[in-house]
């Protein structure tokens, strides 16, 4: 089983959309995946339960409970799990040592840079971190496209000397299908296919899998 924790200090980052659309991308690709919720606002256990059973199963975790976290069916190929927002000490510890990678997204705006920044150093006091063994993947989350070529953005990405892995644009439509339990991997119109590729950089950096996607 490989474990995707998707966390950032930054509150309305886009946490709970990654977690699900991860989900979501991973389920429809055949893999038997769960989904834990670890955030006390419960966001993502409300989107699983307004799920249709006539879309790709995911697997429902409630990790609310700090005693719950790693309980997880063996039979499960892959594990995503949305963090709270604040993340630190001895729960980030746990958070991070069932984790194989963390995705961080963060929108282009001054206070998700200053906190992802301040985030992305205290994540380094982590052993686990720091001898290597989790990756550390940004996600570059509800773009506008004037935003991608913005000075400060490049800037910030420089002084952390780390590129986002993916570039997401901002859409109406990923909150659209949340409200139905959906997700835009749920849909395989072009519009929706269009959408998917901007998640391809990401789904490739996590899951070694040479079949085509789309």
């Amino acid at each position: 089983m490989k474990t995707i924790l998707i966390a950032n200090q930054k509150g309305g980052c886009g946490k709970t959309n990654t977690a699900i659309t991860v989900a979501t991308a991973l389920a429809v690709k055949g893999y038997t995946v769960a989904l834990a919720d670890a955030d006390t606002q419960k966001s993502t256990l409300h989107w699983l339960k307004q799920r249709s059973s006539r879309v790709a199963h995911i697997l429902s975790l409630d990790w609310r409970n700090e005693k719950s976290i790693g309980d997880t069916p063996k039979h499960v190929d892959y594990l995503v799990i949305d963090a709270p927002g604040a993340v630190s000490g001895d729960l980030a510890e746990q958070l991070i040592s069932e984790s194989h990678a963390i995705i961080t997204p963060l929108q282009p705006s001054f206070f998700d840079l200053h906190s992802t920044k301040s985030f992305l150093k205290q994540l380094q006091d982590i052993k686990r971190i720091r001898k290597g063994k989790v990756d550390i993947l940004l996600l570059a989350n509800r773009v506008k496209p004037q935003s991608v070529n913005s000075q400060a953005f490049q800037d910030f990405f420089k002084k952390v000397e780390h590129e986002p892995v993916a570039w997401i644009s901002e859409r109406a439509v990923y909150g659209q299908l949340a409200a139905q339990g959906l997700s835009i991997f749920d849909h395989t119109q072009k519009r929706y296919i269009d959408i998917q590729k901007q998640w391809q950089p990401l789904l490739d950096a996590i899951i070694d899998d040479k079949t085509q996607w789309f």
